[in-house]
């Protein structure tokens, strides 16, 4: 009880001050959807952009000195993807860790009986109930250049949402048995023929990245959703539309033209 007190108290004050003007600079440069949401929604992601921010502990890792505009990026684009949702799903992401570039990873595996120290490159990762870790260079790039179906922050964050049910599945908690039916059967199908398609080498919409696994899969999926909407509308209309009703949100009609 104490705890939500205070919680709520230390908000109110935080939204209590204007909204930073080069802080909203960052977020029209960097989150291209802002601009096209509605004049309470802008309100709402501005509130939970800031409330982010303030929560999370934020790390500049391998010499990397974070900015404003590093923490309003990622935590713009993570609170949009959130805007539709109940509560705060991203309160167990404690920190937030930045580098540079890509990064390296101590890696050890198994070969006939001997274990072999390796190192395996990195653009983000995300941990249950731990941080989630970014390449600057990427999440910058992915904001720079929307619109070809990839973003780091998007991918991540997805697999928060994934780990909220304490299983890494690509099913993130759903509000009854019905919907848990139709994520299965969608998600299933565009699944399997993106595994098919990457295992023939077709071209496709989806980052073949998501043929690794369902919990990978959710995550891609996600990405184009937000970046690539209309095309993910029109390619795959059943996975739109599963993916709008999880989300609650319609990101392809944002973009239709004003009559």
């Amino acid at each position: 009880m104490i705890v939500s007190w205070l919680r709520k108290w230390r908000r109110k004050k935080i939204l209590a001050t204007p909204f930073p003007s080069d802080w909203l600079a960052h977020l029209k440069q960097n989150v291209v959807a802002y601009d096209h949401l509605t004049p309470r929604e802008q309100a709402k992601l501005r509130d939970d952009l800031r409330v982010f921010i303030a929560e999370k502990n934020w790390e500049g890792c391998a010499g990397l000195e974070l900015t404003d505009e590093m923490k309003v990026t990622i935590a713009g684009q993570a609170c949009l993807m959130a805007l539709g949702l109940e509560g705060d799903p991203f309160a167990c992401v404690l920190s937030i860790l930045v580098y540079p570039t890509g990064y390296a990873v101590p890696q050890e595996h198994w070969y006939e009986g001997w274990s072999i120290a390796e190192e395996a490159a990195r653009l983000g990762e995300s941990w249950y109930r731990g941080p989630v870790i970014l390449s600057w260079a990427d999440v910058r790039r992915d904001a720079r250049h929307p619109g070809e179906g990839q973003n780091l922050v998007w991918h991540e964050f997805a697999h928060q949402l994934d780990m909220l049910d304490r299983s890494t599945n690509g099913t993130p908690p759903l509000a009854d048995r019905e919907q848990r039916r139709r994520w299965h059967d969608v998600m299933t199908s565009e699944y399997e023929q993106l595994v098919t398609d990457e295992r023939e080498g077709r071209a496709t919409l989806l980052d073949t990245y998501g043929a690794t696994n369902e919990a990978e899969f959710f995550a891609v999926a996600t990405e184009c959703f937000f970046d690539c909407p209309i095309l993910l509308r029109s390619q795959h209309p059943k996975l739109y539309e599963l993916l709008g009703e999880y989300y609650r949100q319609d990101p392809a009609a944002r973009w239709k033209p004003s009559a």
